[in-house]
């Protein structure tokens, strides 16, 4: 089964790649691998923004990690010339939640992006993660995270 229909499956509509919000590229490719830049949670209703252990719960922090996994998704696809079946595997996610000093469940929040691209992706999507947390993260968003992927 294709990556495509898999999504199509599991109700994903890949969202064309964000544009950079600054002097950076979305994504580089050297060889095989496919560096992407860190996607900010965005929903269908706008930027997803809020701080863990303040105002969001771990739930609503993983909902909004998932977002972010489907922007890098996007980022896979525009890097493949828009064949995501071209993708071969995750390879890394390095997650950072904005949260306060005291909360420490980054990695349940990030587990949202993690679950999901293994949901997709089966085998294809375990990766190696990290999990941070930041004080604050760009625009007041909830999640950032960034990905190494593997392509052929």
């Amino acid at each position: 089964m294709s990556i495509e229909s898999r999504l199509s499956e599991l109700g994903v509509t890949l969202p064309d790649a964000p544009a950079p919000a600054a002097n950076y590229v979305p994504f580089v490719q050297v060889g095989d691998i496919v560096y992407v830049s860190g996607q900010i949670s965005n929903g269908p209703d706008g930027l997803i923004v809020g701080k863990l252990g303040a105002d969001m719960e771990v739930e609503a922090g993983a909902a909004a990690a998932k977002t972010c996994a489907i922007s890098l998704l996007a980022q896979v696809k525009a890097a493949c010339g828009g064949d995501i079946d071209r993708l071969v595997r995750v390879i890394k996610l390095t997650g950072f939640v904005n949260s306060t000093a005291d909360f420490t469940d980054q990695p349940k929040v990030i587990n949202g992006a993690s679950d999901f691209l293994v949901e997709a992706l089966g085998d294809a999507g375990r990766h190696s993660r990290s999990a941070v947390s930041a004080a604050a993260l760009p625009l007041g968003v909830a999640v950032e995270i960034e990905g190494i992927f593997q392509i052929k």
